[in-house]
């Protein structure tokens, strides 16, 4: 018996008021609210949270059961997978589901970041890379290191990363909820300046995802539960763990995220061309451009059809972070996973609003945890 998702919630994403557990509890109550649950009928709660130091909350799984009295006693976990730990929560709840432990999860994925500064934040996110070679790396520095090597590879690309960021930036101004919803132009983005440094060559500002707080939750129950508004069922959910060391690797291209979607498609029976839209992982532009790849746009080192042949962008066949992205609509690490599997049963059940893809069938996730290490490919698809 599989998993389907009947609610979800979604705070807004940006430097906001809300304390940590202010944040969960509000996207949970959304989540509980839209399923028209009792919560009493929760049988599992999985968080999604990387923290890291980013808050002191180092106990956080039950910070939701003061939510309401009937969550008292129900079992809870904290799932923790670097920027990928909100799908590992998702996966987690679902193999609850398809084990027959339980009926009806709670899922959440949280993060708050802003309680630090950038300084801060930048040291604690560094921790999801590999101590032993790549302590004191920042990740604008190991993303750098991966847009290096693929520039060397492949020719230069900054001219593309910008356009993606361009891209993602116009999408997430129809996103209500999106950290960022400001238009900015190619030449902004293309341009070093005060405004958009180089914040580690060849990457610049306007290449890296946001500094965010934010939650998002689900609900999901056995696959023969009816009586719901509407559902989305997974058709497909890979997870592929990589080498944690950089230096194992070929860094020209994210080979646990290929594989990740091409064993999501073998499960779903489908190919790349057969998705509606992704919401995938682009933590820098330069991931964003190797994902294309890894999902089957175009061959290694040509990712930039994808952009100039207009296939990803808001009106292509196959368009890629309609919310804005990690880009725009923001980062909170332990949510991003859960968040893009909300957007994606938005769009699969037409309850995407001003983000909805008329038609959409078939909406894929990708969520990455370090320099490609911890690769979630989730395929959704409407259900009854």
């Amino acid at each position: 018996m599989d998993a389907k998702i009947v609610g979800w919630g979604h705070t807004q994403f940006g430097a906001l008021d809300q304390s940590f557990e202010e944040l969960i509890q509000a996207a949970a109550a959304e989540a509980i609210e839209m399923a028209c649950v009792d919560p009493a009928e929760i049988d599992g709660i999985w968080l999604g949270h990387f923290n890291s130091g980013m808050v002191p909350d180092a106990f956080a799984s039950s910070l939701v059961l003061g939510l309401d009295d009937r969550l008292r006693f129900t079992p809870a976990a904290r799932v923790e997978n670097a920027c990928a730990s909100g799908s590992a929560a998702v996966y987690a709840a679902r193999d609850a589901i398809r084990a027959g432990s339980a009926r009806t999860v709670l899922v959440i994925g949280a993060e708050k970041m802003t309680s630090l500064d950038t300084k801060g934040v930048t040291e604690a996110l560094a921790g999801a890379s590999y101590q032993t070679e790549e302590a004191g790396v920042s990740f604008p520095q190991i993303f750098a290191r991966i847009a290096s090597g693929y520039f060397q590879a492949y020719g230069g690309q900054s001219e593309t990363l910008a356009r993606i960021a361009v891209k993602n930036h116009a999408n997430a101004q129809a996103n209500p909820l999106a950290q960022m919803r400001r238009d900015v132009s190619f030449e902004f983005c293309n341009t070093p300046s005060d405004k958009n440094p180089v914040i580690a060559p060849p990457l610049r500002l306007t290449d890296c995802s946001l500094i965010s707080d934010g939650a998002a939750a689900l609900v999901m129950v056995a696959g023969d539960r009816g009586g719901f508004e509407c559902a989305a069922g997974f058709r497909a959910a890979c997870q592929v763990n990589d080498f944690l060391p950089m230096s194992r690797r070929d860094m020209t291209r994210l080979a646990g995220a290929a594989r990740a979607f091409e064993m999501a498609y073998d499960q779903a029976g489908i190919g790349v061309n057969d998705l509606d839209l992704a919401e995938v992982h682009d933590c820098f532009t330069i991931a964003e451009l190797m994902i294309y790849e890894a999902m089957g746009l175009a061959p290694a080192g040509q990712g930039a059809r994808a952009v100039a042949e207009g296939t990803v962008m808001a009106g292509g066949s196959l368009p890629v972070n309609l919310s804005g992205g990690l880009k725009a609509k923001g980062h909170p690490v332990g949510a991003t996973g859960v968040s893009m599997h909300v957007l994606a049963a938005q769009q699969v059940t037409g309850q995407a609003g001003p983000l909805q893809k008329p038609g959409a069938g078939l909406a894929a996730v990708f969520n990455m945890g370090g320099s490609g290490v911890a690769n979630y490919c989730s395929i959704l698809e409407a259900c009854s």
